[in-house]
């Protein structure tokens, strides 16, 4: 999903003063800005967030607001969580698809 040479679905027009950040998406080495949320770090650096559990289709997010459900992310180690509510922190390691271990066996 997020090839090194994937063009990103936004752009950023305003606010490029905030200090950098790096985080890691799929394994690659990513850029964002203190005070962006996962989700707009995302779709700055590749085309869409994650797939659909239903089809084909890559989803970006629906209500950027956290109630829709669709901007689910996971972290390589941890849970997964809602990527419009969530700031981006350095070193964070994101899955655009969901681990092998996912969803977590019920013991």
């Amino acid at each position: 999903m997020s090839g090194i040479n994937e063009q990103g679905r936004l752009v950023r027009l305003a606010e490029a003063d905030r200090d950098p950040l790096i985080f890691f998406l799929d394994g690659f080495e990513r850029q964002a800005m203190q005070g962006d949320t996962v989700l707009t770090a995302v779709l700055l650096v590749a085309g869409s967030l994650r797939g659909s559990e239903f089809g084909a289709e890559r989803r970006a997010g629906f209500c950027l607001m956290g109630a829709c459900q669709d901007c689910w992310v996971w972290q390589e180690e941890g849970p997964r969580f809602r990527a419009c509510s969530t700031l981006v922190k350095v070193g964070m390691r994101l899955l655009s698809e969901p681990p092998k271990s996912w969803p977590r066996e019920q013991s």
